[in-house]
């Protein structure tokens, strides 16, 4: 526990005044810092996650105590799969504190605002907490996590804990309420399911460490179906409609070829049990969200039933999967804090995101989620999107790794200028050029996945965190192939560049062309995620119904002074429609420009977007004097 004589947070501060001139306050008194030794106890923490209507979760917690007069108590804060610091606070509510049949004082900290100080009478031996987790109830206010027909429980919206520990030293004992209709998984092993009041059941959990419960979230629904992809992998899927659910046996197959090409990548596992927890809605907020032994993943509600359509969505689960090796197994060391009010630095994010980008292709190819012309198609898309984008000749790929916590991937007016988080696609590319630049090396008698052996290698079943630094990635690398890979990284991630790191995709025997048709992942792409792509003719991405969603910096569309929010009513003054844009497109080389009618607010105004280039679609071109090594990498094993 805390002595409060050094750790109060209800400590009064006065301003000191010299003259006329007001001087700063003395800083609050900071955090203590968490130690590696155990807690007094087991914290208890009951959810009732039933008022699923309003969508309104209600915490009990109790919390052991001893003889200390003050217990701070901290909401989760810095969350690893998030890369920044993304409690919702601004949900937290209704917070009562109480011992002994009397309520006790409580005082948020000035500045830390997750912070919450309480006054414990003297012979108390647990505190007891209420409050309320408010799920938004609509996407302007945050991520929402609960429908009448499903929930997505994250543990860390869900609780408090006292300072001064590491996660891991924190015991709970944990449940949840749902409707007894209902059914759930979670990476945490059930011990029992009980009938509580008003038809509803309460299930209870293994005892855990903090640190597992915030990496164990809840997967619940009416609508469900849990399926056994190997004695240690389940996928289990909620949707909003009975019908959603009808996964074809090959449609299981390909996600049981994700689990069996992992293996043979990684050649171990790094956990005891696995669950890939699947969301099909369009009411909960899309989510990719990566735990140890289990993963979110919120996609479309037809992910299954239009199969064919919407392929450009299936690289959600082997990416997420990835992370059990990438980010959870292994971690950057500044990556990985003690407990969730420590910062969590990002320098290495080109590694835990941008590899397991890289191996997203390779295992969505690999595994057959998709074809090996989408996975070609979707390389085309990433190299082209990132090759016309000028924001790297201003910032380097390493200052992006800082972006989760600058923007909180809050919309950006000029995404392709100021960068967002590029680590993760052109960090793909740059591993494509690592693992080419290891066969040719080689003579093709090694790969990245030589590394993935070395680098990832795990006991089974032990999920312990093991951190790395960048000199670790260097000398593994230089371990199964001798070159200046210091240098190399240095050069792709410090410096500042014209274009894309496209070495790879040379070197893997393709080069970047442009077509006036859409590959078949574009055409999915724009299906899935609403939009028309024409950044590479117009400089700019809009909705179906003509919104500007995206404008490329000092592209076409920027010259004609378009922005994000402007909507295009008319072309060539005939009403707008997709189809009309891009026509009058394919017409520009001849006409001169693309002549526009565009509304933003109350004005309207005429604009021509000149361009002479017609529609310009990404595709990769087989160089045929080239060894074909993309294609064999993306062979299955």
């Amino acid at each position: 526990m805390i002595n409060s004589s050094e750790h109060s947070l209800s400590q009064e501060t006065t301003q000191v005044v010299r003259g006329d001139s007001p001087y700063p306050q003395p800083e609050p008194t900071s955090m203590p810092e968490p130690r590696d030794e155990p807690y007094v106890g087991p914290l208890r923490i009951d959810v009732d996650a039933t008022d699923v209507w309003r969508g309104i979760f209600r915490v009990r917690q109790v919390i052991p105590v001893t003889d200390e007069r003050e217990l701070i108590l901290l909401y989760p804060k810095w969350l690893p799969g998030f890369h920044a610091p993304q409690a919702p606070i601004e949900l937290f509510a209704g917070l009562r504190v109480h011992a002994g049949g009397r309520d006790l004082t409580w005082k948020r900290h000035p500045v830390t605002v997750n912070a919450f100080a309480v006054e414990v009478p003297e012979g108390t031996s647990a505190v007891h907490a209420e409050f309320q987790f408010l799920s938004p109830t609509a996407p302007s206010q945050g991520r929402v996590l609960c429908t009448p027909a499903m929930l997505c429980l994250p543990w860390n919206t869900c609780l408090l804990y006292p300072a001064g520990y590491y996660a891991r030293q924190i015991t709970l004992d944990a449940s949840v309420s749902i409707s007894a209709d209902w059914q759930l998984a979670c990476a945490l092993r059930q011990i029992d399911r009980t009938d509580g009041d008003h038809g509803n059941s309460v299930i209870r959990f293994e005892r855990t460490s903090l640190d597992v419960l915030v990496d164990s979230p809840v997967l619940a629904g009416r609508h469900f179906r849990r399926e056994v992809l190997d004695e240690q992998v389940h996928l289990t899927i909620v949707a909003d409609q009975p019908r959603l659910l009808a996964a074809t046996t090959d449609q299981l197959a390909t996600h049981r070829g994700i689990v069996e090409q992992a293996d043979k990548l990684f050649q171990s596992r790094p956990y005891d049990r696995f669950e890939m927890l699947l969301w099909l809605s369009d009411e909960l907020s899309s989510a990719g969200i990566e735990h140890h032994r289990s993963f979110e993943a919120v996609s479309i509600p037809d992910y299954f039933c239009n199969w064919t359509a919407t392929f450009a969505r299936r690289d959600t689960i082997p990416h997420e999967y990835i992370h059990s090796w990438n980010g959870k197994h292994r971690r950057g060391a500044d990556s990985w804090t003690p407990s969730f009010e420590k910062p969590i630095r990002n320098s290495l994010m080109w590694v835990y995101e941008g590899l397991t980008q890289y191996w997203t292709y390779v295992l969505s190819a690999r595994s057959g989620m998709w074809t090996l012309e989408q996975t070609l198609d979707a390389l085309a898309q990433t190299a082209a999107r990132y090759d016309v984008r000028p924001g790297s000749r201003w910032r380097p790929t390493i200052d992006t790794t800082r972006d989760p916590i600058i923007a909180a991937r809050a919309p950006l007016p000029w995404t392709s200028w100021q960068r967002s988080e590029d680590y993760y696609a052109e960090g793909a590319l740059i591993w494509l050029d690592v693992d080419t630049r290891i066969r040719e090396l080689s003579s093709d008698t090694r790969s990245l996945d030589n590394f993935a052996h070395r680098f990832f290698a795990a006991e089974q079943g032990d999920w312990t965190t093991r951190t790395y630094e960048f000199d670790d990635v260097v000398d593994t690398l230089g371990g199964i192939v001798r070159f200046d890979w210091r240098s190399f990284f240095g050069e792709q991630l410090t410096q500042t560049h014209d274009r894309a790191p496209l070495a790879g995709l040379e070197r893997g025997g393709y080069s970047l062309v442009y077509r006036d048709y859409p590959s078949a992942y574009q055409r999915s792409y724009e299906t899935v995620f609403g939009q028309v792509d024409l950044t590479h003719s117009l400089g700019l991405t809009i909705t179906p119904n003509g919104k500007i969603t995206d404008v490329l910096w000092d592209g076409p569309a920027f010259a004609a002074e378009l922005t994000v929010g402007t909507t295009i009513v008319a072309v060539d003054e005939r009403r707008f429609t997709p189809d009309q844009l891009r026509q009058a497109v394919s017409g520009a080389p001849t006409s001169g420009g693309v002549r526009l009618t565009v509304a933003k607010g109350n004005l309207v105004r005429h604009v021509v977007i000149q361009t002479a280039l017609g529609l310009r679609y990404p595709h990769l071109e087989r160089n045929d004097c080239a060894r074909a090594r993309l294609d064999h990498i993306l062979a299955s094993l």
